[in-house]
C-alpha cells in the first residue's frame, strides 16, 4: 500500500498496531518491562471516547497534506472518508471519523495519533519530564507510564488539552491515573487508585516470580474471559444439532486461536479455566440434543478420548 511505505519511516517505535512485523504481543512485553526492570510504576490508563468514529476530516487532511500530495491518491482518500453508512434504508454522510470496516479506517488512524499523540509525547512531552516515561501504543489503545509521581501529573493534566485541539475527547470513566507500585510508601495520592489495569484484553497486576521477585502478572481480562466464553456457549447452543466431529473442528479450532493470544507466561490457570468451562459447555448442550436421553460424565470422558479437545499451553513465553 502506497500510505504504508511513506508513513512507516516515520512511525515510532511506541506504536504496535496495524504495522507490519509488531504485534500486540510484542507491546505487552514492553509494558511490562518496562514497569518491572525501569520502575516506571505510575501508569495513566486512557481510553480515547468513539475514536474512529471522531476523527476530524479537517485535521486529518492537514496532517496528510505534509507527506501526500499525489492527486490521485489524495483524491481516492477522499472517496473512502466521504463514503456513505446505509443505516435503515437511509443513506449518511458524516464529516468526521473513518469509515467502520474500512481497509483503509487502520492506516488512517495510525497517521492521526501519529502526530496528535506519539510524535508530541517523544519530541515534546518527554524532554520536559524529571525521569523516564514510556508510551505504549496499539491502534486507539494506549498506556503510558512514568517514573515519577510529578511527571504523570503533568502529563494527565495537559493530555485531555492536547486531544481536544484534534477534536479528541478522553472518555471520563475509562481513563485512569493510577499508582502501581508493588508497595505504596507513604499512601497512594488522592487523585490516584491503587488497583490493576486492562490493556490488550490482559489484566496487569502484581505477582511474585520463583524467584521471590516482584513482577507484572499478565491475565486474561474478565471481560475478554466472558465474552469469549458465551461465543462458545451461544454457537454450542445453536449448533448443537451438527454432528459431534464439525462441533469437535470448530472448538478446536476456538481453543486454538484462544491459546494463541492469551497463552502468555504467568497465565496457565486461566487458560485452563477456559478450556474447564468450555468441555462442560460442550457436555450441556450434546446432552440435550434428545429429549429424555441421558449423557453421563463417563461417557463423555470415553467421547472426549476419542475426539479431545487441545490442552491448555502457553505460547508466548516472556522473559
Amino acid at each position: 500500500m502506497v500510505l504504508e511505505a511513506v508513513y512507516e519511516q516515520d512511525f515510532l517505535s511506541c506504536s504496535y498496531g496495524f504495522r507490519p512485523g509488531r504485534s500486540a504481543h510484542q507491546a505487552l512485553n514492553q509494558l511490562s518491562g518496562v514497569i518491572t526492570v525501569h520502575r516506571q510504576h505510575w501508569v495513566l490508563d486512557v481510553d480515547i471516547r468513539k475514536y474512529f468514529d471522531s476523527i476530524s476530516h479537517s485535521h486529518l487532511r492537514e496532517i496528510l497534506d505534509q507527506r501526500v500530495t499525489d492527486g490521485v491518491v489524495r483524491r481516492m482518500i477522499d472517496k473512502w472518508l466521504n463514503a456513505g453508512v446505509l443505516e435503515a434504508g437511509t443513506l449518511h454522510f458524516a464529516t468526521e471519523g473513518t469509515p467502520q470496516g474500512g481497509v483503509i479506517s487502520p492506516m488512517l488512524s495510525n497517521i492521526f495519533l501519529h502526530y496528535v499523540l506519539d510524535a508530541w509525547f517523544e519530541g515534546e512531552v518527554k524532554p520536559r519530564l524529571k525521569g523516564k516515561a514510556t508510551l505504549v501504543r496499539f491502534a486507539d489503545d494506549f498506556v503510558m507510564t512514568f517514573e515519577t509521581y510529578q511527571d504523570a501529573k503533568r502529563v494527565m493534566d495537559v493530555l485531555g488539552k492536547r486531544l481536544d485541539r484534534f477534536g479528541l475527547t478522553l472518555h471520563p470513566d475509562k481513563t485512569h491515573f493510577i499508582d502501581f507500585r508493588p508497595q505504596r510508601h507513604g499512601g497512594t495520592p488522592p487523585d490516584c487508585k491503587a488497583h490493576s489495569f486492562d490493556f490488550l484484553g490482559f489484566t496487569h497486576s502484581w505477582a511474585k516470580s520463583r524467584k521471590g521477585k516482584n513482577v507484572v502478572r499478565q491475565t486474561t481480562a474478565k471481560n475478554r474471559f466472558a465474552r469469549s466464553l458465551a461465543t462458545v456457549k451461544d454457537w454450542c447452543r445453536t449448533h448443537r444439532h451438527l454432528p459431534p466431529r464439525e462441533q469437535h473442528a470448530w472448538l478446536t479450532a476456538v481453543l486454538n486461536g484462544h491459546f494463541a493470544y492469551y497463552g502468555i507466561t504467568g497465565n496457565i490457570r486461566q487458560l485452563q479455566d477456559f478450556r474447564y468451562q468450555v468441555v462442560r459447555t460442550w457436555h450441556k448442550w450434546l446432552a440435550r440434543r434428545t429429549r429424555g436421553w441421558t449423557f453421563l460424565w463417563n461417557t463423555f470422558n470415553a467421547f472426549l478420548a476419542r475426539h479431545p479437545l487441545p490442552a491448555a499451553r502457553i505460547v508466548h513465553r516472556y522473559a
